[in-house]
């Protein structure tokens, strides 16, 4: 990467490659909270929970829903290792909107379920179809 006021952006699940492009900035969703990266950015590690990954080149923000995984910083290039990762433009809002739905009543299900696993695959479940709606409708925002 020849720029140094940009970074470069790789988004990488177990299926490949899901995009790798140079932004002029990175926001993800941290473990312990949102976190964002500039150009130039001391190196760490984080892991990552399911939540919106928003990346801004220009003056366009564009969003990417992924799902527990890892991220490593560079002081010029961010790699995000999920298990799943959704361009937000490729989530379709109707379907979104009805896997939340359906994880609400597993939540609910399975809430004061004695059995662990299935309360926290409840819960993941319901995590993941929230950030993918999340990333849909503000990609379907900016499109308006």
């Amino acid at each position: 990467m020849a720029d140094s006021s940009r970074i470069e952006l790789e988004i990488v699940t177990p299926a490949g490659v899901v995009m790798r492009e140079d932004v002029d900035e990175v926001e993800a969703p941290g473990i312990l909270g949102y976190f964002g990266v500039l150009p130039g950015h001391r190196p760490f590690m984080s892991q990552l929970r399911a939540g919106e990954l928003r990346y801004r080149t220009g003056s366009a923000d564009h969003f990417v829903a992924v799902h527990w995984g890892f991220a490593e910083v560079l002081p010029n290039k961010v790699t995000v290792l999920v298990e799943t990762a959704e361009v937000a433009e490729d989530i379709d809002l109707q379907r979104a909107e009805s896997a939340k739905k359906r994880a609400e009543e597993r939540l609910k299900q399975f809430g004061t379920a004695s059995d662990v696993d299935d309360a926290r695959a409840a819960r993941e479940a319901y995590d993941r179809a929230e950030s993918r709606l999340e990333a849909a409708q503000h990609s379907q925002k900016k499109q308006s």
